[in-house]
């Protein structure tokens, strides 16, 4: 018999396990032609710290994935890698050196790029190592960074062909600016939170407009009102003075639909250089477009007196001048504003105009088709958008998202999707790959040298003045422009590598929900713009993980959040992977605490205990015998071996359907209900003594762990080890589903016999006798059940806690009757009673059943005059009525079980 110790400590194997696997070279697929692989790239972590939980989850689900499809015998690549997070891993190393004194200016761009590579050089290396205490079989011989070489060069050559292709444009535009990272953002980088401010209706002339920033009205001379508004037809086009803050200006009449007719007075002012919406409406009519605020945040020369303030700190200042001037109307003390602030710093966002370099996603260019896997119903050559590919891909299924309810949101997303700003006025990063002739001393620069150059390297003279000499546009590139490039830049493109065509379309792209614009929508426009096809075949999105009362773990609440590592440390990673699985599905919220965790360590304590009672009977010849990975048939003796193999073959099946559909939850609930309620609590207990069946014992304990080891790799390869497996777990095949071991007559009489032991276990607790009361049993069955309950006996009387069984022919049923005893009928047809004379005080027992009774049937008799109430029905909430009604059914079966229990009671 091994020595196996008697409890399962993680920290004692975790580490040893992580350096077999990855010292066995299984994370590394080897490419078969003819088998189709199985391939995810992984989110990348932002290269500014550790791991949080939504990294753990990501994890956990993905090793799910690799693992099981490793096992299938399905080259399977888990792409690891980091993002270089520009915003974020810049403002990280500024605040470092901030706590020095020194600011990034100070250092200038060399010195402070050499701080930065030296931060994110110890961040990636602590990612790793978090990475592989999660377990995570990655190919680390393919671990990429975004700022790789390889990499850096595949943005560069996407860059150049949207350029080349009128996609990549540079122009002023009105962009999302953050005076804090003194850079723009995407539309899809600013989140928005609810902010109690002041709203001022002023007059304009003879209308009264309304706005909660008046810092911005300085030159506001247009009055935008919709064309079919009767009250102002006579004014299209017409000029008049208007009293303003600066004293008088000339304003226009401008008819446009977007001014609402039911909104105040329904007509409106436009700032264009700092609204979205008045930015498109003083396009359309050719309108003059004024910048009023800076990128400080400060107010320009056209705030006349008030210049060079910050704009919101002078709003008071001028709004007094304004009231002073009787320009005021009224103020809304009250006002909800939705203020749009920046997803890193949370400073509030200034809409700007500003010459940035933009993605054009409504330009037509040619699709160029990919030779091998080719998106079907767009034809090579055929003139696209780029909004129309990112639709494409996902309305024609060539792409599934799931939960598919993201389908929608998907849609609307691309629906309203503008201009993609890709500049960012930050140091680290992609450096846009565009280059201005500066001249030399003796080559004056010409008109044409000022276009901008455009290429994957700096050139090497002017073709206009010969001059060598350039300067490199000082902006980089948003961040998600290269991890956009992630499924196919990490395999080798733009070379046509034998990874790019034998890995690529990957299988799956598990992510967060949060990211389905921010990375999800930009890889699919990059896949299908760059190499003509899907980046990934399914999108698998997981939820957000939450506290226990479903709060959002916030860093700003320490008290809130849980470490994983922490929890690795004390629970083990096994435990942490399960209860972030079990009990979740793709798209929805999972709320988890430490208890939750110990819980899931507490199952993995069980398996190796259950592991280790098989072991206990097995000997060291037992472990030695060579066996198949099929079992023959013949192996089942008893009915509680045909019991097991039969429900093991309908978890093979049930398991492997669950996981083929990304049913993680559902697997892994199925796994962990039968390891421990029929594996641990009936088969083991009913396996003691002279039910022992060796192989059957083996082969089931050997299919659980394959099973489980996806989803608890650790514990489950260290007792494959103990079994005297030749090769480890990580590399064997998934269990086969065997007909030939479905035995469901004989299932089902095991099952009766359980369900006569559970029986007995019931009427004890339900009557709260204690557990080390041995009881008598009086059991009534037909002829063949009685046979059956004969020759397990000794398991009955053993795990039910008796003294004695009586066995007897049932006549007919409900005609034996048994005084003062616990009953319960099966199904099955076998009657159950447990004599409790002199156990339990009888007349006690009566008398407070009865007052039960009498309790119950008052409650329901409330319940039920409220639900025959249609005046509630109509009022109340839909789902107070549901809840009342499932009450009235819970209570209702509660009644029927108690007075069950008293009639028998008084037999």
């Amino acid at each position: 018999m091994p020595d196996i110790p008697k409890t399962y400590t993680a920290e004692s194997y975790e580490d040893a396990l992580y350096q077999r696997w990855e010292e066995s070279g299984l994370f590394t697929p080897i490419i078969q032609e003819g088998v189709r692989p199985f391939v995810i790239s992984i989110p990348p972590p932002n290269a500014t710290g550790t791991l949080h939980l939504g990294h753990a989850t990501m994890l956990a689900i993905q090793d799910i994935m690799i693992r099981y499809h490793r096992m299938k015998g399905i080259p399977s690549l888990w792409i690891p890698g980091t993002d270089h997070a520009g915003i974020a891993t810049q403002n990280k190393v500024e605040k470092l050196l901030a706590e020095k004194g020194i600011t990034r200016h100070q250092l200038g761009r060399p010195k402070f790029m050499e701080e930065v590579e030296k931060f994110v050089e110890q961040s990636r290396s602590t990612i790793k190592t978090q990475v592989k205490k999660m377990g995570a079989s990655v190919d680390w011989s393919r671990e990429r960074f975004t700022l790789d070489q390889g990499l850096s060069r595949a943005v560069r050559e996407v860059f150049v062909r949207m350029y080349s292709d009128g996609i990549i444009y540079r122009g002023d535009s009105i962009v999302n600016w953050c005076t804090r990272c003194s850079s723009t953002l995407a539309d899809d980088e600013v989140k928005y939170k609810e902010e109690h401010t002041k709203f001022y209706y002023i007059k304009y002339g003879p209308v009264i407009i309304g706005t909660a920033r008046p810092e911005t009205k300085f030159q506001d001379k247009v009055i935008i009102v919709h064309p079919d508004d009767e009250r102002y037809k006579s004014y299209h086009g017409q000029k008049l003075q208007v009293p303003w803050i600066n004293g008088n200006v000339e304003a226009t009449f401008i008819a446009d639909p977007a001014a609402d007719p039911e909104f105040g007075s329904g007509a409106m002012t436009i700032t264009p250089a700092h609204s979205f919406v008045d930015f498109d409406i003083a396009k359309r009519n050719s309108l003059p477009i004024i910048s009023i605020i800076d990128e400080k945040g400060n107010l320009t020369a056209e705030a006349g007196e008030f210049a060079g303030q910050n704009a919101h700190d002078a709003r008071a200042a001028i709004v007094k001048k304004m009231q002073d001037r009787g320009l005021i109307e009224s103020v809304d003390h009250n006002y909800m504003h939705n203020l749009s602030v920046c997803y890193r710093c949370d400073t509030p966002i200034e809409p700007l105009v500003s010459k940035q370099w933009f993605v054009d996603v409504n330009k037509e260019f040619k699709f160029k088709k990919s030779n091998r896997r080719p998106i079907k119903g767009i034809r090579d050559g055929q003139k696209v958008t780029l909004k129309q590919l990112m639709r494409h891909a996902v309305e024609k299924n060539a792409i599934t998202i799931l939960p598919d309810r993201f389908n929608k949101t998907y849609f609307h997303w691309i629906d309203n999707l503008r201009d993609w700003c890709i500049s960012r006025q930050i140091w680290y990063g992609h450096q846009v790959p565009v280059w201005y002739c500066v001249g030399d001393k003796d080559k004056a620069c010409k008109i044409d040298c000022k276009e901008p150059v455009v290429g994957t390297s700096a050139p090497e003279q002017c073709k206009y003045c010969g001059s060598s000499n350039f300067r490199q546009d000082p902006d980089t590139l948003d961040t998600w422009f290269s991890s956009g490039l992630w499924t196919f830049s990490t395999l080798g493109w733009p070379d046509d590598t034998a990874d790019l065509r034998y890995f690529h379309p990957t299988s799956v792209l598990e992510t967060g929900y949060d990211i389905l614009f921010f990375w999800v929508a930009r890889m699919i426009l990059m896949a299908t713009y760059a190499i003509g096809e899907i980046p990934f075949e399914t999108v698998y999105l997981h939820g957000l993980v939450r506290t226990r009362t479903g709060e959002k773990m916030s860093k700003s609440k320490p008290e809130t959040c849980i470490d994983p590592l922490d929890m690795i440390a004390k629970y083990g990673a096994d435990a942490l992977r399960l209860s972030m699985i079990v009990g979740s599905a793709p798209g929805n919220d999972v709320r988890l605490y430490e208890e939750k965790i110990a819980g899931y360590r507490n199952f993995v304590n069980k398996i190796w205990n259950a592991a280790r009672f098989a072991l206990l009977n097995i000997g060291e010849e037992d472990l030695n015998r060579p066996m198949s990975q099929e079992l023959k048939s013949t192996a089942a003796i008893s009915l509680a071996d045909k019991w097991i193999l039969t429900r093991t073959q309908e978890l093979i099946k049930d398991v492997t359907n669950h996981l083929e559909n990304f049913q993680f939850s559902e697997a892994g609930t199925k796994i962990y209900d039968f390891t421990w309620g029929e594996y641990c609590a009936w088969y083991l207990e009913i396996s003691k003594g002279e039910h022992k069946n060796l192989p059957v014992l083996i082969y089931v304990l050997k299919t659980v762990l394959k099973m489980l080891h996806p989803f608890v790799p650790f514990v489950t390869e260290a007792l494959w080890k103990e079994l005297n497996e030749e090769k480890m777990l990580i590399g064997e095949p998934w269990p086969v589903f065997q007909k030939d071991l479905i035995f469901k007559k004989d299932a089902a009489d095991m099952q009766a016999i359980i369900d006569t032991i559970s029986a007995i276990r019931s009427m004890r607790q339900e009557s709260g006798i204690e557990a080390g009361q041995k009881l008598n049993a009086i059991v009534y069955a037909s002829k063949k059940h009685l046979s059956l309950l004969e020759a397990k006996r000794e398991p009955i009387i053993r795990l039910g806690r008796l003294e004695e069984l009586e066995l007897h022919q049932l006549t007919k049923a409900g005609d034996h009757k048994v005084h003062n005893a616990l009953s319960q009928f099966l199904s099955c047809g076998i009657e159950i009673y447990i004599p409790v004379e002199g156990i339990i005080d009888i007349a006690s027992e009566r008398v407070r059943l009865s007052k039960e009774v009498e309790n119950l049937k008052s409650y329901l008799s409330s319940l039920d005059t409220k639900l025959s109430n249609e005046n509630f029905i109509k009022n109340a909430p839909t789902a107070l009525v549901a809840e009342q009604r499932e009450k009235q059914a819970t209570e209702k079966e509660k009644l029927a079980k108690l007075e069950k229990k008293l009639a028998q009671m008084s037999v």
